[in-house]
């Protein structure tokens, strides 16, 4: 919005020129997002406190220990997330760019979807919430219109591919299969995230890791000098979404300031629905679909773990884990909460590494 009223007015005040350069845009979402999230999280999170008697319902099933630290803190607290990064993407970023609206239209419905969730775990003091099969459909038909739309904005070339990391030039053709290819990182990363939050701090921080590789990606991507330079394919407008990025990780950054342990707030499906939505949704404009499994490998690992259990579970009566998503096993093991978050974020940042190597590397 800044960049749509200020920008224009460049001529007659040179100053107004810093709105031109995406780096500048994206710090102010940044600190903008960051801010907000300081701002109003105290209210957001008294106002939760009041409205959840109990805060969220704790699995039975679960590590012992959580009946103990994690009764009574409120839930929801995704929507101080979406809150701070909406309000600084639509302040920061280039309103005319498509690539925006779709990911913030798959962010916000997503974190809908979360939210109704959330709210019939609390109001029914119950774990399960919305059935299963309706948030995944949900999710899809989400998806496949956001698929779309990404597509009806992307270079002819680009409109159904998807690109190979270390590979110079190498795309795969889907034709209109991309669309469920779309739909399945969508989908799949947004779930991912949401396995992956159940500890203090634990989704949140990869979350920004692989928000702040996203900002580099989008930008490079974006830009038809150092696109050319590494051999990524060009895709122009996508540049805008460092903007989104770089709100995501304010917003992150505030949210981690009530969720470090002992977390005030949880974020719930809520946030942890639409902060996975919103990484597959950059990926798939950015055509970095494979280089998101690379980056949010923590995701996948988390994922799998849940797979392999069940299945194993299923065919054989044997469990692989203690328990699943793999945080608990490892909880079930004996190591100490901080230590399990840590060690995670370690391996998120590394893979965080690894991915942009992807960049140079071909």
């Amino acid at each position: 919005m800044l960049y749509n009223i200020l920008f224009p007015l460049a001529d007659q005040f040179s100053v107004l020129n810093v709105f031109r350069y995406l780096t500048f845009r994206t710090g102010g979402a940044v600190i903008t997002a960051l801010i907000i999230s300081f701002l109003f999280g105290p209210v957001v999170i008294n106002m939760l406190k009041n409205r959840q008697q109990g805060g969220q319902p704790i699995r039975e099933d679960g590590p012992e220990s959580h009946l103990l630290t994690k009764k009574g803190t409120p839930t929801m607290g995704g929507f101080l997330i979406l809150l701070a990064l909406t309000i600084a993407t639509l302040l920061w970023a280039d309103l005319r760019n498509g690539f925006i609206w779709a990911a913030l239209g798959v962010t916000i419905a997503f974190g809908t979807i979360g939210f109704l969730d959330d709210y019939m775990k609390v109001t029914q003091r119950d774990t399960k919430g919305l059935p299963g099969k309706l948030k995944l459909l949900m999710q899809v038909a989400i998806s496949a219109v956001a698929a779309f739309w990404i597509m009806s904005q992307l270079p002819d070339a680009l409109t159904t591919t998807i690109a190979i990391p270390f590979m110079k030039s190498t795309l795969l053709d889907f034709g209109w299969m991309f669309v469920g290819v779309a739909i399945l990182v969508m989908v799949g990363a947004s779930n991912a995230v949401n396995l992956t939050d159940g500890l203090d701090g634990l989704a949140i921080v990869p979350v920004m890791i692989a928000a702040g590789v996203f900002v580099l990606i989008s930008y490079l991507v974006g830009n038809s000098v150092f696109s050319n330079y590494l051999q990524i394919h060009y895709v122009p407008g996508s540049g805008e979404l460092a903007v989104f990025c770089g709100s995501v990780v304010g917003a992150g950054l505030g949210f981690l300031w009530y969720n470090a342990p002992p977390a005030k707030v949880f974020m719930g499906d809520t946030g942890s629905l639409a902060l996975g939505g919103a990484l597959g949704t950059v990926s798939v404009i950015t055509k970095h679909e494979l280089v998101l499994a690379i980056v949010g490998g923590l995701f996948v690992l988390e994922t799998v773990s849940v797979i392999v259990q069940v299945a194993s579970f299923k065919l054989t009566g044997k469990r692989v884990f203690a328990m699943a998503p793999l945080h608990h096993h490892f909880e079930k093991k004996g190591w100490a909460e901080s230590t399990i978050v840590i060690r995670f974020w370690i391996i998120a940042s590394i893979l965080a590494l690894v991915g942009l190597s992807t960049l140079k590397l071909r």
